[in-house]
């Protein structure tokens, strides 16, 4: 399966990006992943054409089977880079029209970024979205800078061996939606 693994972070060493890119590693011989980001895109304008990179956001997206979104929360929602991103997508190409998307979060707050997940969520589902997004266990990481050692890799056992059960989820989800 093709994963684009999307990091909805615009911040210097973010929590999220560094997640995904433990799920990269630690899930590599298992799926095919590319790592992307909404870092440098630039903010979404009304009535403008989409900018050459978010068209090839857009493009990354078709050509994937499944995306597996990285979503830090602030201020209770999505960041304003990932909606912004979302916004030029929704009203210019549609790339998440019945694209099953997999969302996972963690955050230096004990809730793991809970409430951006439900946003998130939400979104997806509307109008100009129409995504098919995975709803059983969710994969929410809290107190995050205590989590990653200084390689990148999670440490804590039972995070790891959920992301094991999240996965075999989102396995037996993208069956049944893909029939």
């Amino acid at each position: 399966m093709k994963i684009l693994a999307l990091s909805g972070s615009n911040a210097n060493n973010s929590f999220n990006e560094a997640l995904l890119k433990f799920i990269v590693k630690h899930f590599a011989d298992k799926y095919d992943f590319k790592l992307t980001t909404v870092k440098g895109l630039p903010m979404f304008k009304e009535g403008e054409d989409a900018p050459e990179a978010v068209q090839a956001l857009s493009k990354e997206i078709e050509d994937a089977d499944l995306v597996l979104i990285g979503s830090p929360e602030q201020q209770h929602s999505v960041t304003s880079a990932l909606s912004s991103a979302l916004e030029w997508l929704s009203c210019t190409s549609h790339p998440f029209k019945d694209k099953p998307v997999a969302i996972v979060s963690t955050s230096p707050m004990p809730q793991g970024g809970s409430r951006s997940q439900s946003r998130l969520k939400s979104l997806m589902t509307a109008p100009g979205f129409g995504a098919k997004i995975f709803n059983s266990d969710e994969f929410m990481m809290g107190t995050a800078p205590k989590q990653f050692d200084e390689n990148g890799d999670l440490t804590d056992k039972s995070s790891i061996e959920f992301l094991g059960h999240f996965f075999d989820e989102v396995d037996d989800w993208y069956a049944q939606v893909t029939k």
